[in-house]
């Protein structure tokens, strides 16, 4: 492999500029080539990064110049494309979800340890300043006994959003847990710990669309800690919060923000007088819920690629919060808890 990582893109929608601006202010990186199955987005996404457009994805994957592929299609094509560079031995960078189903991210999973190639899902917000100073002070106990937590994406979407043929879907996206909350569910275990059952109910309530554009969920985790979700699209006539709450016997820290990006309160026993001045550290907020952390993902991923280890958030990691949405989309449909006891937590 040469000094320099070349990548191949899929996909040029909307959040594939974070991944090509990311390598372009990463040394040592190169974006060589894009695909899209719509021509005229291929070619002007590879005009304005300087790559070369294809319409066939095989065709990037068929380079022998492509170390890495960055993979931004819609969620129900992650699987067989993650799939397909793996068989073709390149290392993948996959946007969350990792896949739809358990079965089809253990396939992925597999495939890239037989292959020898590392797999990475873009989890970007556990990689924002405040998301790595929560997970500390949970980590170092600062907050005691965790008992409460609590993840709430309040967002909108309008009909159009959903038009596209894939949001919205089943087949394809899922509804609000799976696509706009799935992040802070994320954050949510990421800090609370293994779950050991769920109970949840889904509602389309305000748009035609086949998933839930409402999700509410309540989670039992390990040692009897609690936890809530509060995951929607309807909040008329903006995103109006979206946010990480953790409680404990020694404090309560909230995390919000445009993207997990700002701490909300931050009250810690013994540290209660600097919480204004922890408060008026932090960056301001990022112009879009992508934040601002996707280069750190993609710069971790090369470190691991180099370093011959996995990264931070490999197959293993993203499949917990996948686990848990679809525990919670098997509750609201059959109205019932969900115990959770598959050893993906260890």
């Amino acid at each position: 492999m040469s000094e320099t990582l070349r990548f191949g893109l899929i996909g040029c929608g909307r959040v594939a500029p974070r991944h090509a601006q990311s390598l372009a202010d990463l040394p040592d990186t190169r974006l060589v080539a894009v695909a899209d199955v719509r021509e005229r987005r291929a070619n002007r996404f590879a005009v304005e990064y300087c790559a070369d457009p294809y319409t066939d994805y095989r065709d990037v994957l068929a380079r022998p110049d492509v170390d890495v592929v960055s993979i931004c299609v819609p969620s129900g094509l992650h699987a067989q494309v993650a799939l397909d560079a793996i068989h073709a031995g390149k290392h993948v960078i996959v946007e969350k979800p990792i896949a739809l189903s358990l079965a089809d991210a253990d396939r992925m999973i597999a495939a890239a340890e037989s292959a020898g190639v590392r797999l990475c899902v873009v989890l970007q917000n556990r990689y924002n300043p405040p998301m790595q100073d929560l997970k500390r002070v949970v980590g170092a106990g600062r907050l005691g006994k965790l008992l409460l937590g609590n993840a709430t994406v309040r967002w909108y979407r309008p009909q159009e959003y959903y038009e596209d043929e894939w949001h919205g879907t089943w087949a394809m996206d899922g509804g609000a847990l799976m696509n706009q909350s799935i992040h802070h569910i994320d954050a949510l275990q990421w800090l609370m710990g293994r779950p050991e059952s769920v109970f949840c109910y889904g509602a389309t309530l305000a748009h035609r669309m086949e998933a839930e554009d409402a999700g509410v969920a309540v989670i039992r985790f390990a040692g009897g800690t609690l936890g809530v979700v509060e995951g929607s699209t309807i909040t008329y006539p903006e995103n109006l919060e979206g946010s990480v709450a953790v409680f404990g016997e020694r404090g309560s820290c909230k995390v919000g923000g445009t993207a997990l990006n700002r701490k909300v309160f931050w009250k810690i026993e013994g540290e209660l007088e600097h919480e204004k001045e922890l408060l008026t550290r932090e960056q301001v907020d990022p112009t879009s819920v992508y934040g601002a952390s996707h280069r750190a993902v993609i710069a971790d991923m090369i470190e691991a690629v180099r370093q011959d280890r996995a990264p931070q958030t490999d197959g293993r990691e993203a499949k917990k919060s996948l686990a848990l949405v679809l525990a919670m989309y098997e509750s609201a449909h059959t109205e019932r808890p969900v115990d959770i006891t598959d050893g993906i937590w260890g």
